[in-house]
């Protein structure tokens, strides 16, 4: 009789399958795959090696194991992606949350605020993260797709921020009212020539309305420099994320639009990810 595939048989035939599709940290996203198929956390996964992959756990598992191979993101298949110790709901319709973006949420923690402005909120990381942070403070999202704003008010009622959180659609500060001490942005910035180089996972997966505004990617900042001083109280904050070759030309247009002492912040591998910058008394 043919002994029961365990739950280590399962990794490493699922380690083999995606390393050989190409993707990526194949055996990182087995675990990962397995973990949810089977329903236990990582760690518990590692003890639990030895015992029988369940029946149940065998056709959630292929039907994983296709869409990764077929270079799916992983947080779209199990559909959340932690980001600043929480899970978020994530889908076809926004980004996937990204640990550089924990760069803008450390610095917008770094001063008080009472009511930030989240400006293409897309899954509500951003906004969520800060609300959840500093709970008397409420803020305002803004996202041209319909379908990105659903996704970031049910992770604001998942979180628990809802009631201090209102989302609104529309392009920018366009349906924006009221004045705010914080303006936090992580907004499409790749340039177009940029795009062929992607990987599948984003290339193929992600909303190309969130990546890229064409051309030579700095199009949002444009907007957003502009718009920023006419919704920044006294000594407000515009934080937003930029692409690592952008960061003197997106300082450029705040201090073009009046904004003062404009600052570069770097990610954890000392790439330009963050500028930050102040609108003086």
């Amino acid at each position: 009789m043919t002994a029961p595939r365990t739950i280590a048989d399962a990794f490493r035939a699922t380690s083999t399958i995606l390393a050989s599709a190409g993707v990526p940290e194949p055996a990182k996203d087995a675990r990962l795959l397995l973990s949810h198929a089977v329903g236990l956390s990582s760690d518990r996964l590692i003890m639990a090696m030895q015992e029988p992959l369940p029946d149940s756990a065998e056709p959630r598992l292929a039907s994983m194991v296709e869409a990764r191979c077929k270079r799916q993101p992983i947080s779209q298949i199990i559909g959340q992606r932690q980001f600043w110790g929480r899970d978020f709901r994530v889908t076809p319709d926004v980004l996937d949350p990204r640990p550089e973006t924990e760069v803008l949420i450390a610095a917008a923690l770094s001063a008080p605020f009472t009511r930030v402005l989240d400006l293409g909120t897309g899954s509500g990381a951003i906004l969520v993260t800060l609300l959840s942070e500093r709970p008397s403070a409420q803020g305002v999202a803004t996202d041209l797709s319909p379908a990105a704003l659903a996704v970031a008010q049910d992770n604001a009622v998942r979180l628990g921020v809802a009631e201090r959180a209102s989302f609104l659609p529309g392009s920018w500060f366009d349906p924006v009212q009221g004045m705010f001490d914080l303006i936090v942005s992580n907004p499409p910035y790749i340039a177009a020539d940029e795009i062929p180089a992607l990987s599948p996972e984003v290339l193929n997966w992600e909303p190309h309305m969130a990546l890229t505004p064409g051309g030579d990617g700095l199009d949002a900042y444009r907007a957003i420099t502009a718009g920023a001083p006419h919704y920044l109280r006294p000594n407000g904050r515009l934080l937003m994320e930029i692409g690592p070759t952008q960061g003197a030309a997106v300082a450029s247009l705040c201090h073009a639009a009046g904004l003062t002492s404009p600052s570069i912040l770097q990610d954890m591998d000392g790439r330009d990810r963050v500028v930050s910058a102040v609108l003086a008394v």
